[in-house]
């Protein structure tokens, strides 16, 4: 083969490999999507029992929210983020509203268990636990860069549940799903007028500003945007594209 040969051969070879790794990518997508209860996974995260606060969660599905639970979502989002998006908040609203009810939307919902003996076990060990949800995680399992994520789109939860502890739980979840599923990051995006969610997951949780956040992608006009883009990798391909080098 002469040279000029061995140059096409190795550019088929290569454009072979980048759809053989597409291809996979979407494969670990569309595996992780169809998974319908997540938790299934991880039982001993289906109760949260601790600085007074008892909790049950269970999932769902942005296409089957039933209307108290679609309102619930927008009251709590309007209550919890409507002064971090100042102005930017009746746009980001509508957007907000039609991402909830998609069908790649994943939620785990938190409800607040007000009786002990609401935790009784039925003969097949169902959980029969009730209460009404104080907050919630709505995730997806998306292609960022090339790289398979999970990115959280919101994590909410009712004023008077902060600092129990109950958000890292959650993330401490939705990383364990990130890595059951194959994916090589948790991603999300953070209004950089919260602060205390900026804290929150760099400070508490280790996240770091990615790589891919306006602020690292040009240092002169990321300021200028309201928010930044903060990761938690997870494997090699991932910490190449989203970490800063």
């Amino acid at each position: 083969m002469d040279a000029e040969g061995k140059i096409e051969h190795r550019a088929k070879k290569t454009r072979r490999e980048i759809l053989e790794k597409k291809k996979s990518t979407e494969n670990v997508i569309k595996a992780a999507s169809l998974v319908k209860d997540h938790l299934s996974k991880f039982p001993q995260f289906r109760h949260y029992k601790r600085n007074e606060f008892h909790a049950h969660l269970d999932s769902g599905r942005g296409n089957k929210l039933t209307l108290a639970t679609r309102k619930y979502i927008q009251n709590l989002l309007k209550l919890n983020m409507e002064a971090p998006y100042g102005s930017e908040w009746a746009a980001e609203e509508k957007i907000k509203r039609r991402e909830m009810v998609a069908e790649e939307a994943c939620y785990i919902f938190v409800h607040e268990i007000l009786n002990e003996a609401s935790e009784l076990k039925g003969k097949n060990s169902v959980c029969r636990c009730v209460g009404p949800i104080v907050g919630f995680v709505h995730y997806r399992f998306v292609v960022e860069e090339e790289v398979p994520v999970v990115y959280v789109y919101e994590l909410q939860l009712e004023p008077r549940v902060h600092g129990k502890g109950l958000g890292k739980f959650l993330m401490q979840l939705i990383e364990l799903i990130a890595c059951e599923c194959g994916m090589g990051a948790v991603v999300l995006t953070v209004q950089r007028a919260n602060r205390l969610a900026m804290d929150f997951y760099i400070s508490k949780l280790r996240y770091t500003i990615s790589a891919i956040s306006p602020s690292r992608v040009d240092p002169l006009l990321g300021p200028e945007k309201s928010y930044e883009i903060l990761c938690k990798t997870f494997d090699p391909d991932a910490q190449a594209v989203f970490e800063v080098r």
